[in-house]
């Protein structure tokens, strides 16, 4: 990320630099060391493909981000770095009318950012054979950045905007993440089952209201009707109330709640 004299740092040597500088940050070691891996990777990729014009300022992001590795201020190389990721993952997915009108009906949310907490804590709770879900994944950033940290063998992508997966097919790809690692599904989440996934993410897909809240009680139906392990990590969590019985929560901060099957 920096240069010195001789030209780039090794990347061991830029790691602990890196850490370093984010070491009052108040996050555990682990969760640091995911956090410079990001930076580096982000760092060395080029710019990512952009067909549908939705990283428009990803340039002057990243040299931000670039010039902030280079001085001595922690706070502003973190503030740099979740801009840049924002912008990544986009503020409002581009639908096309009958997909607005979709999410419309049933309350849903318009691609907000879950932030990288998530990321950066799913690590315990990913093996090589865990499969993954997220409900609502808009171009699929989380569950990409999940798999760069942590490979496993199956992330589903459940998305009903058709211009975001096709983003995120090419954020796949920029990524360097294998075809066979990740399932892209074009759908609403109100039509899927979280039956037979190993870890769930969500983000508040819909409102627990109406038709929000069938999918919310149906979800927890369904969970009840089987006894596999699962973790879930839910930000802005309204699926708490509808979980069956055997599910204790195993962090809350006030943006995540994470669950896991007793």
């Amino acid at each position: 990320m920096a240069a010195g004299e001789g030209g780039e740092y090794p990347a061991a040597v830029e790691a602990e630099r890196l850490k370093w500088l984010l070491r009052e940050d108040g996050r555990s070691s682990e969760e640091r060391a995911r956090l410079v891996r990001l930076l580096l990777v982000l760092a060395e990729l080029p710019p990512p493909p952009d067909p549908y014009g939705l990283f428009p300022r990803y340039a002057r992001l990243k040299e931000r981000l670039l010039h902030a590795g280079e001085g001595l201020d922690g706070e502003a190389l973190e503030e740099a770095f979740l801009e840049l990721y924002c912008h990544l993952h986009g503020h409002e997915a581009p639908y096309t009318a009958a997909e607005r009108r979709r999410v419309n009906e049933t309350g849903g949310y318009w691609c907000h950012a879950g932030g990288i907490s998530p990321i950066l804590l799913a690590g315990p709770f990913l093996g090589a054979e865990t499969v993954l879900a997220d409900f609502g994944a808009g171009n699929g950033l989380q569950g990409l950045f999940m798999q760069v940290l942590h490979p496993h063998r199956r992330t589903v992508q459940i998305e009903i905007s058709s211009r975001m997966i096709a983003a995120g097919r090419e954020l796949q790809a920029w990524l360097g993440i294998g075809a066979e690692r990740v399932l892209w599904v074009e759908g609403d989440v109100l039509d899927h089952s979280p039956r037979g996934f190993d870890f769930i993410y969500l983000y508040r897909p819909v409102r627990p209201e109406g038709e929000g809240r069938r999918f919310y009680e149906r979800f927890g139906r369904e969970l009840a009707a089987s006894q596999d392990p699962v973790v879930i990590f839910s930000v802005a969590d309204c699926l708490g109330p509808f979980l069956p019985e055997g599910f204790q929560v195993i962090h809350h901060d006030g943006h995540l709640t994470c669950y896991r099957r007793c």
